[in-house]
């Protein structure tokens, strides 16, 4: 399946001579795409049969790569003025109409993968090259999409990318992996002070309510604040048990906040104001004046 494309290369291959071939691209046989590849029968061809000529054109061992590659696997949106993205290894060839080339020097046919006959990086790679050219948002929602879709494991995800040698969007993807993910006990300390810096009353860590132990508890507001780390609540059992937890406290007319990791590390303002936002209208409420 070339999706109406064929290059040169396997005309040759299939017996055809070169005299042969240009005397189909003289009858509207043959249409040239580009350097060595040709639309067969008409000269227009789909996003597919694009994204195969720009492969074929860049040689055998080119690959569709970055933000072309997650939209064929489904991982992205495409866009009107976004140029075919491909890979090679070893240097670079001669730049190609319409295609933004790129070099990879570790490139192998370990990360080649096909996807409706089109020869693509695998997801991983793809996810790598994709944080190097997006927004950190749009790198989290490929990896949510990759994870629903079954390309990726998250945690088989975190494991693979901590055995990669650094390259272009490592730092973002290891970042929103939590590769870097701080312990329960430097959590517990990021997440203090905040709440020093906010000028709130300390509360309790790791005490036991209601049956289960939690992070932060303010007994004087019936508050609890659960600091979720990268690496949990990961599973369909954890995020069960989550759920009953969060169901006990609120049977027991107690608040329960949740806050991620990547809020106590990298949005520390926003946890403060959702903090004291949520302390005063407790004190408010114990005072009878809400």
């Amino acid at each position: 399946m070339q999706h109406g494309v064929v290059a040169r290369a396997q005309l040759i291959e299939r017996g055809l001579t070169e005299k042969a071939i240009a005397h189909r691209v003289r009858t509207g046989r043959l249409h040239r795409l580009g350097r060595g590849v040709y639309a067969v029968g008409r000269p227009e061809v789909g996003q597919y049969g694009q994204w195969m000529a720009a492969v074929l054109s860049c040689g055998p061992e080119a690959l569709l790569s970055h933000r072309s590659a997650a939209v064929l696997w489904g991982i992205a949106k495409s866009s009107l003025e976004m140029e075919t993205e491909v890979v090679v290894p070893g240097a670079l060839r001669r730049r190609r109409p319409g295609v933004r080339l790129r070099r990879r020097a570790d490139l192998s046919t370990a990360h080649r993968r096909e996807v409706s006959g089109i020869p693509v990086t695998d997801p991983v790679s793809t996810l790598v090259d994709l944080a190097s050219c997006v927004v950190e948002w749009q790198v989290e929602k490929a990896i949510n999409d990759a994870d629903r879709l079954g390309l990726v494991d998250p945690e088989a995800l975190r494991a693979e990318v901590n055995g990669l040698p650094p390259r272009p969007g490592m730092a973002c993807l290891r970042r929103l992996l939590g590769c870097d993910a701080l312990t329960d006990t430097g959590l517990e300390r990021k997440f203090l002070s905040i709440v020093r810096d906010a000028g709130l009353p300390l509360p309790k860590t790791q005490a036991w309510v209601n049956g289960y132990r939690v992070d932060f508890h303010w007994p004087n507001l019936g508050l609890i604040v659960e600091a979720d780390g990268w690496v949990h609540h990961r599973t369909t059992g954890e995020q069960a048990t989550d759920h009953r937890r969060d169901q006990a406290h609120t049977k027991a007319g107690l608040t329960t906040l949740r806050f991620a990791e990547k809020q106590v590390r990298y949005e520390p303002r926003q946890v403060k104001a959702t903090l004291s936002a949520v302390m005063r209208r407790l004190l408010l409420a114990q005072d009878g004046l809400l």
